[in-house]
């Protein structure tokens, strides 16, 4: 599958994780013992058990939602290594409340090619869409 198909695909995808079915997006990643995915709600995780668990996690803080933009802000792409970075535009039930919020995430995204078809190896997303006072880094 060519890589602008799978992008869609993967677009497409992320309406069903907003509705709290990790099931499509699980299918766009590499099942891989190296894929990787950084969350808003933990700690970085490596293989392909522990980014599937930590995707049902993530699902399932989601009711009724969905993706409304992608905005692009730059591509990098080889024969067989592509990486985005994007702001996702998300409106959808959080954590368990009654009504649709609307919130941004700041996403990278790498796929790789793996035999035919491209994979997900990568995913960074974070709600920091805005500049940030000098000590957010810090823990409070």
């Amino acid at each position: 599958m060519q890589l602008d198909e799978v992008i869609d695909q993967f677009h497409q995808a992320l309406n069903q994780f907003a509705k709290g079915n990790p099931e499509p997006v699980k299918a766009i990643f590499s099942h891989s013992r190296d894929v990787s995915l950084a969350n808003p709600w933990g700690p970085p995780v490596v293989g392909w058990e522990r980014v599937s668990g930590a995707l049902d996690s993530a699902a399932a803080r989601f009711k009724s939602g969905r993706v409304t933009a992608f905005d692009a802000l730059t591509k990098h792409v080889t024969t067989d290594l592509a990486c985005f970075l994007d702001i996702e535009h998300w409106q959808a039930k959080v954590g368990g409340a009654d009504k649709i919020s609307a919130f941004e995430l700041r996403v990278t995204s790498i796929y790789r090619l793996e035999g035919d078809t491209w994979a997900l190896v990568h995913r960074h997303a974070d709600p920091i869409t805005t500049p940030q006072p000098p000590d957010a880094v810090l823990r409070k």
